[in-house]
């Protein structure tokens, strides 16, 4: 299987550890030292080897960062982790609410005399540490760049990882990687700039046509690129990644050795693009006032989709849901009682591996079943393995990676006869995505602008939900893709071509979870008899087809739009979907998709 149950982290591992670090701290002079869940390269998911965070206090979670004094540890958690947190860190670690408490904020309330802080410059952005020096002005406390005294007390750390790239095809890419550094350069040259550094492993492998394996669940390969304005790129990548490559990346990109990057920046003429959101200080110290702010130059183009990842996208989730629809007619043939989250996970990825097109999944499954289901990133482990009980509602959210795109789909499960207060809280989830779903908006909207309408049906109830109501996904690489975001942070304005998440969900720990997630892509509104002619707008196509679990639904809290929605997208689900099905499974497609 692509995904594992065993136990990654225990609590216990914490306090020996953290008095190693606070040995070295002591012998560095330093009253503290931050440990955050990043790499060098600064994207959100980390290979083994950088999973310091984890390794140090037990907190497996995707974002979030460990504050190390000498007489506490705080473990500082964004909304997503607070229920989670509680089971995965010793109580020698005290988890932050962040960013509620800024790290700034906490360290002056720990250290009112002051202090020296150590950090790693190849694990913190320009962006965060100017924030930081920023809120910690006149405290008396000092940031100190110090080599990495994780790396020097684990002893046992994976070796960094050397996965082989592969060419990405032209007929998935929609472009050419030498059209594409053309077009970009051309944008650096207008702004007087002669080159950009390309820290994120996305935006390089979207670059240059070509896709890897580094990371677990995402096909990227790490390295860094330097974009001149010539539209010849300096690629940084170990060469034995590089072997199958061959001619793809042609005479126009020269390929070096990752130890020699920073050698190279010293010898850069600028002025230089960098992003603070993203490149390293230790990038930033060495190219000193050669460099200049602004975005990753690969960051908006890669998020506006062409045609063919479209096409691609939506070509794979239709072959996805189809492999989530056989998993769902299966699930209901089983009595409650009778299965185990792990046991729906290791089916449901048996599903999806009959599509030749499928190299991974695109994230470790969440199958969380009861309270379980209340853990909104929950990872089910031997341990954690639970049963499907009667009364239960299991949160199934997962996705596969295919060549031709990526896919990520939530849907909430009755085991059995749900309980009411549950199906009523999930009917104002789908009142959410729905709402979401029917949206037209002016050009010129941000994600923080039309966020509130997936929360509205929940705030009307006095409940709502700590995490973003969407996110960008990539094609056939990052799930969780930036800048685009359905975030009350999010200041991008959205496009035509950007593929986000539509999940709304609820969550009442101890209880039960409840989230229902579509894929969506922006596209120009079409025209409104009685509309502002001059008025441009834009809206949503839905690409996720897979139906929704009407027992769960009060149908008469929805009105008739929204039955109306749910019915024709019903509809298209059956008309999609069943013809890849089995005859079990389309008889119970059948079923599932008949009028509210």
């Amino acid at each position: 299987m692509f995904q594992s149950f065993d136990v990654t982290a225990r609590p216990d591992q914490g306090p020996p550890r953290l008095a190693m670090l606070r040995s070295h701290m002591t012998a560095e002079g330093l009253s503290g030292f931050l440990v955050p869940r990043a790499d060098a390269h600064q994207g959100e998911y980390v290979a083994a080897h950088d999973e310091r965070l984890a390794w140090l206090t037990g907190f497996t979670g995707s974002a979030g960062f460990c504050a190390a004094l000498q007489t506490v540890a705080g473990v500082f958690i964004d909304g997503r982790y607070r229920t989670q947190v509680k089971t995965q860190v010793a109580p020698l670690f005290t988890p932050v609410p962040w960013p509620e408490k800024s790290l700034g904020t906490w360290l002056k309330e720990q250290l009112p005399e002051g202090g020296l802080i150590g950090f790693d410059p190849w694990l913190h952005t320009v962006g965060q540490l100017e924030t930081l020096r920023g809120e910690l002005d006149g405290s008396g406390i000092e940031m100190r760049a110090t080599a990495n005294l994780i790396d020097r007390i684990w002893s046992d750390q994976p070796a960094p990882p050397m996965a082989i790239a592969r060419i990405h095809p032209l007929e998935f890419a929609g472009e050419s990687h030498g059209a594409k550094r053309a077009r970009l350069a051309a944008e650096l040259a207008a702004a007087g700039q002669n080159a950009a550094i390309i820290t994120l492993p996305d935006s390089l492998c979207w670059l240059l046509n070509i896709r890897g394996s580094d990371i677990p669940r995402n096909p990227i390969a790490q390295g860094f690129a330097v974009l001149h304005q010539d539209g010849t790129v300096d690629l940084f990548m170990a060469a034995k990644k590089l072997v199958e490559v061959g001619d793809h990346l042609g005479a126009e990109v020269t390929c070096r050795a990752p130890e020699s990057f920073l050698d190279f920046l010293g010898n850069l003429q600028g002025p230089v693009r960098i992003d603070k959101a993203t490149v390293p200080v230790i990038v930033a110290e060495h190219l000193g006032d050669r460099a200049v702010w602004g975005s990753d130059p690969c960051a908006l183009p890669k998020a506006r989709k062409n045609d063919a990842e479209i096409a691609g996208a939506a070509a794979a989730h239709l072959r996805d849901g189809a492999a989530v629809v056989e998993l769902l007619a299966w699930l209901d043939a089983q009595a409650p009682g009778s299965l185990t989250e792990t046991q729906v996970v290791g089916k449901l990825e048996t599903c999806r591996r009959q599509d030749n097109a499928l190299r991974d999944i695109s994230f470790e499954t969440i199958a969380g079943t009861g309270p379980n289901g209340a853990i909104m990133h929950y990872r089910v482990t031997t341990e954690t393995d639970s049963r499907l009980e009667e009364g239960h509602l299991l949160v199934l959210d997962s996705g596969g990676q295919y060549l031709d795109g990526t896919t990520d789909i939530t849907r909430t499960i009755a085991i059995g006869i749900p309980p009411r207060e549950a199906a009523q809280a999930f009917t104002r989830v789908l009142q959410g995505m729905i709402a979401m779903s029917r949206l037209r908006w002016p050009v010129g909207l941000a994600g923080r602008d039309i966020e509130a309408i997936g929360r509205l049906p929940l705030w009307l109830a006095g409940q709502d939900f700590d995490h973003g109501l969407g996110h960008g996904v990539g094609a056939y690489l990052s799930v969780h893709e930036g800048p685009q975001r359905l975030s009350r942070i999010s200041h991008v304005p959205l496009e035509p071509g950007m593929i986000l998440s539509n999940e709304p969900g609820y969550y009442r720990e101890g209880a039960f979870g409840i989230r229902i997630e579509n894929l969506i892509v922006v596209e120009e509104a079409k025209a409104l008899p009685g509309g502002d002619a001059e008025r441009a707008m834009l809206s949503w196509r839905t690409l996720t087809f897979v139906p929704i679990d009407r027992r769960l639904i009060v149908a008469e809290m929805l009105s008739a739009a929204e039955i109306d929605w749910l019915d024709t997208y019903h509809r298209e689900v059956r008309e999609k979907i069943a013809p890849r099905l089995s005859p079990a499974a389309k008889t119970w497609l059948d079923a599932a998709t008949a009028p509210i």
